[in-house]
């Protein structure tokens, strides 16, 4: 049993840097073309290209705000174009804590923010790719979540765990819309992932070293533990697995 992704088309989300970089990388040592997608840094995006490029394999950088249906509408066609044909693998990765706030201050603008980077963007990406992979009769859909989305997350994250816990419940309601079309969509779920901007931007180092501490595995994870299991789902060894949700956390929450 290998992992042969040759012929495939991916987009994924938020590509430029941390885990959605880590899965980009991923899906092209494998064989897939890949769409990587940047909001802002465009330098990190073409970074991310030319690694895949080096690899020996094929991608385009489209920089494009996945909370604004006409710039998604715009990525996946430009994607497709480039790349000569639709997308069959998706990867709903771009999302962000954007802020911490306590719901006592929580403003409708931050509200929109947050729901629209980590929910809207998942919704509306995964309705663009459909008609083409119903077309085929084939496609995989990879939706991001959070160990967030069970615990609450952490202080002044709420509306960032229900926006994640949203999109845990979606993809589990799309998995049953899209079986009969051969399309699979399921969930990872990663918990304290370093390496990344949210834990830079968002994580003292006690707190850091705290979390660490209490995970059974003893340390903090990494990108690529995250690309993984996306490449699993990504891949025929998951065929028959479709609506679950991969929990990447080491051991600090099991369900």
């Amino acid at each position: 049993m290998n992992i042969n992704l040759t012929g495939k088309i991916a987009l994924v989300t938020g590509s430029n840097a941390g885990i959605g970089r880590a899965v980009a990388l991923a899906l092209a040592s494998n064989g897939a073309k890949v769409g990587v997608n940047c909001l802002n840094n465009v330098a990190q995006g073409q970074e991310v290209v030319a690694e895949i490029q080096a690899l020996g394999g094929e991608a385009v950088l489209v920089q494009a705000d996945v909370t604004n249906v006409e710039q998604i509408d715009r990525l996946v066609s430009e994607v497709e174009q480039a790349l000569g044909g639709t997308i069959d693998i998706l990867v709903n990765n771009a999302g962000h804590l954007v802020q911490r706030v306590p719901n006592v201050d929580m403003s409708e603008e931050m509200y929109n923010r947050i729901m629209d980077v980590n929910l809207k963007s998942t919704v509306f990406v995964s309705k663009r790719v459909l008609p083409g992979m119903k077309e085929k009769g084939y496609g995989r859909i990879i939706n991001m979540t959070s160990v967030a989305a069970h615990n609450g997350g952490g202080p002044g994250g709420s509306v960032y765990a229900a926006s994640k816990a949203a999109v845990l419940t979606f993809s589990k309601g799309l998995a049953k819309e899209v079986a009969a079309s051969g399309i699979t969509v399921n969930n990872v779920s990663p918990g304290f992932i370093g390496n990344t901007m949210f834990h830079a931007t968002f994580t003292t180092d006690t707190a850091r070293q705290a979390t660490i501490n209490g995970i059974p595995l003893q340390r903090e994870g990494t990108p690529d533990d995250v690309a993984g299991a996306v490449l699993y789902l990504a891949s025929n060894l998951a065929a028959y697995v479709t609506g679950e949700t991969i929990e990447i956390n080491g051991g600090m929450m099991m369900r």
